[in-house]
Formats: C-alpha cells, sequence, structure tokens
C-alpha cells in the first residue's frame, strides 16, 4: 500500500526531501499560492503549525501556479514572501502541479485517495488534504476551509 513516506520532493531552496521523514506524524499537505484570495491562509496553517509540532504535526506547503496564475514568482520569491509576510516557519517546497500530466505524484497519489465532491482534481489553491501517522490519507479539504476550521481533525488525528 503506497503511504506519504513512498514520495520524494524537492524543497523550496533546491534540495531533495524524502518525505519518510514524517513517517510518525500528522502531516497537512496543502497546494498554496502567494496572490490569491486565500493567502490569507498562510497565517492560519502557520498558526496550526506552531500548535501541534509538539505533538507531531507538521504542514507541507507546495506552491503552485495552476489557478489563475497565482503563484508566478521563482522559489527564492514565494520563500521570502512567506516568511516576510506570514511568519511561515513549516516546510515549503517547490513550485508543483497538482493537475494534469505534469501532475507531481505526490498530488496523483493524494487526489486518488480522496477526492473531492467534483471529482478528484483539485479545483483550487489550498485545497489540504490530513494525512495520519500511517502515512495514509485521512480527510481532503476545500480551498475555503480555514485552517483553524481542522482543529478537531487534526487533534483525532495525533491520538489516533
Amino acid at each position: 500500500m503506497t503511504t506519504l513516506g513512498d514520495f520524494k520532493a524537492t524543497s523550496i531552496d533546491g534540495r531533495e526531501v524524502d518525505l519518510a521523514d514524517y513517517e510518525g506524524q500528522v502531516v497537512l499537505v496543502v497546494n498554496t499560492a502567494s496572490q490569491c484570495g486565500l493567502t490569507g491562509q498562510y497565517a492560519g496553517l502557520q498558526e496550526l503549525h506552531d500548535t501541534y509540532a509538539a505533538q507531531g504535526f507538521t504542514v507541507l506547503g507546495f506552491p503552485c501556479d495552476q489557478f489563475g496564475h497565482q503563484e508566478p514568482g521563482d522559489e527564492a520569491e514565494i520563500a521570502t514572501f512567506c516568511e516576510r509576510n506570514y511568519g511561515v516557519t513549516f516546510p515549503m517546497f517547490a513550485k508543483v502541479d497538482v493537475n494534469g500530466d505534469d501532475a507531481h505524484p505526490l498530488f496523483v497519489w493524494l487526489r486518488s485517495e480522496k477526492g473531492g465532491l467534483l471529482g478528484s482534481a483539485i479545483k483550487w489553491n489550498f485545497t489540504k488534504f490530513l494525512v495520519g501517522k500511517d502515512g495514509e490519507v485521512v480527510n481532503r479539504f476545500a480551498p475555503t476551509s480555514e485552517p483553524a476550521s481542522l482543529t478537531d481533525d487534526v487533534e483525532k488525528a495525533l491520538t489516533a
């Protein structure tokens, strides 16, 4: 069975990251964008990360420019924006596609594990996937789901 730990991704500073490093943790995988109407969710994602990190939780941010060209910058610009405007300290990764032929394998898997209301394709930035300690997808949340609304789900996953 495939789990989060079967994937690798490039960090925002160009290092290859083995997502097996997050085995045993609860992880929230989010496709992000710096010029989206939902960009303010970075603050809530950071708050979730800060609140639960000591309990084995992390947010993984994957910038994506597939929706309305809302992530036009390069990785250095994205990292600076996130840190300066939202104090982001959770791991951020290089830009990825989440849909289509060039979709990152992680997102192909996430979509296959938890489809959305209108099929498996990701419809917009800030779609969120909660992954349990066992590396399996627990839930998928719509882009408009505010990070604060996920606390019960995160807490349940942490105690599972």
